[in-house]
């Protein structure tokens, strides 16, 4: 990082002004990364720029969100041109934007898929699921993982499996948590395989006691995000879903941060598990960082609403040029398959780095969403080792972020676009990180 003499592109204000007016006029409840929130003005590509002239190179993307790289030329083009020709208008008037990414979507997304109903967030995404089940079966009943992280509405808040994410309690009855596939700390005391893939099985045994035995629908991210990228065993999800639906329940898909080519291969998640849902959401990195949120479902469960609905920002006709504009970037770059190899590249340097440092415990994930938790002795969480590591990475000049229950999970998922120079630079600002935070050393080198 270098500090210039004089203000950086974008900043009116310095870090510690930005800090300082943040405290006195946003909802303290507001989460920030570091032990000093870290003003972020501008961003290129790889980097961003904080408000007294440091880089960073983003290895978290604004989580999961921007997809392409910060201020992509072509997704900016695109917003630039809508902008002069039509920024607003609503649901209630169809427009070619909307439609054009609705027929994209059905084509890309996995299964029967077909029809589509945008909103402003994954929050708005996943309320607008669990209606749909709702209203298609005529139960009322859902099931969700622990662990999991579904948004910040009352409907959401429940349904998420972490009670930190949880603010004034469970809102919303009928919501069931079941045990997740946490293999690292299985809720079982078991051992994958051996283990029979109980967390799958038990969820039949959860329906028959705490529902009435007709579900819903049945909620869960193919790899659980805020709770630390935790990644089921290829079994899970068909065991899960034959169960779900023998019970009267759909399958609704969070792809809200694994989706559009983050896992690798594939441009949602749950298709490296062979499974299709009926209901699947989005978000994130559908636009690069444009407002969006998107509800996806066969043409049966779409067509099973039968009064009105809108939604004044959904279908905005900005965000659906971003998301028109990323969707080309990412097939003509053939993107998704980069995130298969440099993610398999970057998971290499990561497990290097677990051979080097005993405090992670574990090293999970796909493509390029990979997590490192860190723990003690006796697999016991270390969230100050995990908080020393996030801010010694900061001042080698990389961000990645922070996730798990117990916070102590690194979360690394850089633009789709990054090459595998980017993850050689980040490997080794994350082992100085390490180094520096005083976590001892098993082995005297890390292979760049």
């Amino acid at each position: 990082m270098s500090t210039p003499t004089k203000r950086p592109p974008g900043a009116h204000l310095t870090g510690a002004e930005i800090v300082s007016k943040q405290r006195k006029y946003i909802f303290p409840s507001v989460a920030n990364y570091y032990s000093q929130p870290l003003p972020i003005v501008r961003g290129k590509g790889k980097h961003v720029y904080d408000a007294d002239g440091g880089e960073y190179l983003d290895f978290f993307g604004g989580i999961l969100t921007v997809s392409v790289g910060h201020a992509h030329p072509e997704v900016n083009a695109a917003v630039k041109e809508q902008v002069d020709i039509l920024q607003h208008i609503s649901t209630l008037y169809p427009t070619e934007p909307m439609v054009a990414v609705a027929e994209k979507l059905a084509a890309l997304t996995p299964g029967a898929l077909q029809k589509s109903f945008f909103t402003n967030s994954g929050t708005e995404a996943n309320e607008t699921a669990i209606l749909l089940s709702q209203l298609y079966t005529g139960s009322g009943e859902i099931l969700a993982l622990r662990h999991s992280y579904s948004g910040r509405s009352m409907l959401a808040m429940s349904m998420t499996g972490q009670s930190s994410w949880r603010l004034g309690g469970t809102h919303v009855a009928g919501i069931k948590h079941v045990a997740n596939a946490y293999c690292y700390r299985c809720p079982f005391g078991l051992e994958y395989p051996s283990c029979e893939l109980r967390c799958a099985t038990d969820i039949e045994e959860a329906i028959q006691t705490t529902t009435s035995g007709k579900i819903a629908g049945f909620i869960a991210e193919p790899i659980q995000g805020v709770g630390g990228f935790i990644t089921p065993p290829p079994e899970y999800f068909k065991i899960v879903v034959d169960i779900v639906r023998r019970y009267g329940g759909v399958f609704i898909c969070d792809e809200v941060q694994t989706g559009w080519g983050r896992t690798g291969d594939h441009w949602c998640g749950i298709e490296h598990w062979g499974v299709e849902p009926e209901i699947m959401t989005f978000a994130k990195g559908m636009a690069n960082g444009s407002p969006i949120g998107a509800t996806i479902a066969t043409s049966e469960i779409a067509d099973s609403i039968k009064g009105n609905t809108i939604s004044t920002f959904g279908g905005n006709p900005v965000s659906m040029a971003a998301a028109r504009a990323v969707i080309e970037v990412i097939e003509r770059d053939n993107l998704k398959k980069n995130a298969r190899v440099v993610g398999d590249y970057l998971r290499d340097g990561l497990e290097a780095l677990a051979r080097k440092y005993p405090v992670i415990g574990d090293v999970r994930g796909k493509g390029l969403m990979q997590a490192l938790e860190l723990v003690g002795e006796g697999k016991v969480p270390a969230p100050q080792a995990t908080a020393a590591v996030l801010d010694g990475a900061r001042e080698q000049g990389l961000l990645v972020g922070k996730g798990g229950m117990y916070g102590n999970v690194i979360r690394v998922s850089p633009p789709l676009n990054i090459q595998k120079g980017d993850v050689d630079d980040a490997l080794r600002m994350l082992d100085a990180a390490f180094a520096g935070a005083g976590t001892p050393s098993a082995v005297p080198t890390v292979p760049g």
